[in-house]
């Protein structure tokens, strides 16, 4: 009987104990911002209904993306709004804000991705022009902490497949890729 009732009360923690750690804050999805009041669709598009809203200017996650709706959540709210409705980073920017910086493109140049910190482990490279949507289908998928740049060529690291979510133009060698980034590229654009 003493093993049961071990056995229930580790069962209920793992149900209801696991819960209320992911409701203590522990948050799912790519950080991004909505950069006005969102309207959340049940799906990915207008003649689905709307189940909610998240004000404008807050931190929202985002879950998956489709050509030009993505899945967020904040809070208790969560449904489907406008890729173009949200932004990925730190801060809340919307598209085509910014410093506009003197990228280097077109090569020659060579960009090496390497799975440790300060361009050690194993490496990846790429020339100009090369864009590499899917990491996972080359196995190497979220493994990636420091790039070298060298030459005329830059390169667009994304958090997710397909370019959908939080990317970064670098332009220059970095040993630490930023947080958003570190083992989490799954997206490669060489410019």
């Amino acid at each position: 009987m003493k093993q049961l009732v071990t056995a229930l009360s580790s069962l209920v923690f793992l149900l209801f104990g696991a819960s209320t750690a992911l409701a203590g804050g522990v948050q799912t999805g790519t950080p991004a911002w909505s950069i006005q009041p969102l309207i959340l669709m049940e799906g990915p598009g207008y003649d689905y209904n709307v189940v909610g809203g998240i004000e404008g200017q807050v931190r929202i996650y985002v879950d998956r993306c489709s050509r030009e709706w993505c899945r967020v959540h904040s809070g208790h709210e969560a449904g489907w709004t406008s890729l173009y409705a949200i932004a990925f980073g730190n801060v809340a920017r919307g598209p085509l804000t910014g410093p506009r910086l003197n990228y280097k493109s077109n090569g020659p140049g060579l960009v090496c991705l390497y799975e440790g910190r300060n361009f050690t482990g194993a490496s990846m490279c790429a020339r100009a022009g090369t864009i590499l949507k899917d990491l996972m289908l080359l196995g190497a998928d979220n493994i990636f902490s420091s790039v070298t740049i060298e030459g005329n060529v830059s390169v667009d690291l994304c958090r997710d497949r397909g370019f959908h979510s939080y990317c970064e133009r670098i332009n220059d060698s970095e040993p630490r890729l930023h947080g958003f980034l570190d083992n989490h590229v799954s997206a490669v654009r060489v410019y």
